[in-house]
């Protein structure tokens, strides 16, 4: 048995992601996983703090494995199955909310999923207000990440992927993990000018190594969950060298008053 192998995490082995059952195993891994829990508290403390000042409901779309609601008690939280801990059942390009009717969108590791990002877009400029915006957590494109996504990671990275689409099989077994990068990033300039409606706030990449230590939803942990402080603040001091190292960017975008959704 090979170390890779050895290090999935028992309640992950041959699940399939398309099943909701497989979600449902995914958020007991994060709840009991404490390192894990703290990476996820963490992301959420960073989402909540980019909620516009103005009011409306928000959206959370991807919400099946995770907890965010614990936090955002009013939460809209959303998935493409039905869970029984959920408020709708959804898909992210036909999103079932009247016009400018939402304060935001939050999302964690959701749009690298999405095989045609482009319909989540144009919906998300419908039904989010003049002022709202979409937060999110997602994989980034480093050096570092490069290396570790394409050689442990269980789902596509392909930063070199001409199309922001991809095929997918069913609700969650497509991916590219470079999506975000390559349309905030690389792509910048075509995704200003196919979604006026949408500004980049701002992009801000870390965590190099603490969610790799945390052994993410397949496995298992290789530090405790007190241990992850130290960690943190050790990561801290990798600062000047994050654009080469960052696994994970936190991407803001702002709904522009001045343009109306197409």
């Amino acid at each position: 048995m090979s170390l890779k192998e050895l290090l999935v995490h028992p309640l992950a082995r041959g699940l399939d992601p398309d099943d909701p059952g497989t979600t449902l195993t995914r958020r007991r891994i994060i709840m009991e996983k404490g390192f894990l829990r703290k990476v996820y508290q963490e992301w959420y403390h960073d989402l909540i703090a980019e909620l516009p000042p103005i009011d409306g409901p928000i959206l959370e779309i991807g919400s099946g494995a995770g907890f965010l609601k614990d936090s955002l008690p009013d939460l809209i939280t959303s998935d493409v199955f039905f869970l029984p801990h959920l408020s709708v059942v959804l898909d992210a390009g036909a999103i079932p909310f009247d016009r400018r009717s939402l304060r935001a969108v939050l999302m964690i590791d959701v749009l690298h999923h999405l095989p045609q990002p482009r319909r989540f877009f144009t919906e998300s400029a419908r039904c989010v207000k003049p002022g709202g915006a979409i937060v999110m957590i997602e994989p980034w494109v480093t050096t570092w990440s490069r290396f570790v996504y394409s050689r442990f990671h269980t789902e596509p990275f392909e930063p070199n992927a001409e199309q922001w689409e991809f095929p997918s099989t069913g609700p969650l077994s497509g991916a590219n993990g470079a999506l975000p990068w390559i349309m905030f990033c690389r792509d910048r300039a075509a995704f200003n000018t196919s979604f006026p409606g949408w500004r980049v706030s701002s992009i801000d990449v870390g965590m190099p190594v603490s969610y790799i230590l945390s052994g993410g939803v397949s496995m298992r942990a290789l530090l405790p969950g007190f241990a992850f402080e130290a960690v943190r603040r050790a990561e801290q001091l990798l600062g000047p060298w994050m654009q080469s190292l960052a696994m994970f960017a936190k991407i803001v975008l702002t709904r522009d008053e001045d343009h109306p959704e197409r």
